[in-house]
């Protein structure tokens, strides 16, 4: 009875695992690879799957979404004999699950000989510089050789990226003190280029503030003499409107003679010749007498006291006028002839009593 039991319960085990072994529950974005009898049979897809236990044998799952593998830096000779390391990453994707089982036996290490051995090709052909400024067309480079060598392996490479290039340390010396020289060129030129326009806007200033002060002062001068202009003949017509006689000209012009000497500088100065004459006039302005009328001929008083006054006035003006102008002549000019060296006051004074 208990043996019974037993083997019962060794066939019930038997049924539920030949069961499960039956069955099989694939993730999406996953494939399994089914070999029967030791050939490839069938990839499983996702959901549920029913194999022969026993018969079929199925292989671990094989994922079917994109995949970043990052490579380790690997040392690269560039055209110009320097040693470089790249790092690179790789973005691929199995699109054949049957390709990539049997057709290579490993195609992660595969992807990765086959980057190293591209990436040399493609950087062995150009020099440092262009190594570390031409990332994307070595990008695309490497994509290409790299997807067509793959696609018999159901694998698609859709891109590689480098993720570092490291020169040397001397070289990274050397490129330092390169940008730092660079940078101090750049720095001195923006310097004196602003030295540069200073100086010119500076220059253009003082330029135009001559050009400014220059045109005020012209504008100055233009209005300056416009305006003597002016005065000078508003002054003319004046004289000719009011009709001055020689008389009246004389006397100004002796009032205008002791300005003339009042100057802290003036140690010697010339009488002109005219001087004579303006006396002489101022003379026969005191001496000559007005024409009476009918009515005060039989009169004939002397002059009035304020006529007196006034007279006795020019007469004084007049003595100190000539004996200012005596005194300066005496010393710087002698007069020519004999009417200039007469004594204009002794004239005055011996016409008035001649007519008197």
């Amino acid at each position: 009875m208990d043996a019974l039991l037993i083997a019962g319960l060794l066939v019930v085990l038997f049924a539920v695992l030949t069961v499960i072994r039956s069955v099989r529950i694939v993730p999406q974005a996953r494939a399994r690879n089914v070999e029967r009898l030791g050939r490839y049979h069938s990839t499983l897809k996702p959901g549920l799957n029913f194999v022969i236990p026993y018969i079929d044998r199925v292989y671990p799952m094989i994922d079917l979404r994109e995949q970043v593998v990052s490579f380790r830096p690997q040392p690269v000779i560039t055209e110009d004999n320097l040693v470089v390391e790249i790092d690179t990453v790789l973005y691929f994707q199995v699109t054949d699950p049957r390709a990539a089982a049997y057709e290579i036996a490993n195609y992660i290490q595969a992807v990765e000989q086959l980057t190293v051995t591209t990436l040399r090709n493609v950087v062995g052909s150009l020099d440092l510089e262009m190594t570390l400024t031409s990332r994307d067309t070595i990008n695309s480079q490497l994509r290409g050789v790299l997807d067509e060598a793959t696609g018999k392996w159901g694998i698609r490479v859709n891109r590689v990226e480098i993720k570092a290039i490291d020169p040397p340390k001397s070289i990274k010396e050397a490129m330092e003190k390169q940008m730092r020289a660079e940078r101090d060129k750049r720095a001195a030129i923006l310097n004196a280029e602003g030295q540069r326009q200073s100086q010119i806007l500076t220059a253009e200033g003082d330029k135009q503030s001559a050009i400014l002060r220059a045109e005020g002062d012209r504008s100055a001068a233009i209005l300056k003499a416009q305006g003597q202009s002016q005065a000078i003949d508003e002054v003319f017509q004046a004289v000719h409107r009011n009709d001055p006689d020689p008389k009246l000209l004389a006397y100004q012009y002796l009032q205008v003679l002791p300005e003339l000497a009042k100057g802290q500088g003036n140690t010697f100065w010339v009488i002109p010749s005219e001087v004579t004459s303006a006396l002489q006039g101022v003379s026969k302005a005191f001496t000559e007498s007005l024409p009476q009328s009918p009515a005060t001929r039989h009169e004939a008083p002397a002059i009035s006291e304020a006529a007196a006054r006034e007279t006795a006035q020019a007469e004084r003006a007049a003595a100190e006028a000539v004996a200012e102008a005596a005194d300066v002549d005496a010393g710087p000019r002698q007069l020519g002839s004999a009417a200039a060296t007469a004594d204009p006051l002794a004239d005055l004074q011996e016409n008035r009593h001649r007519t008197s």
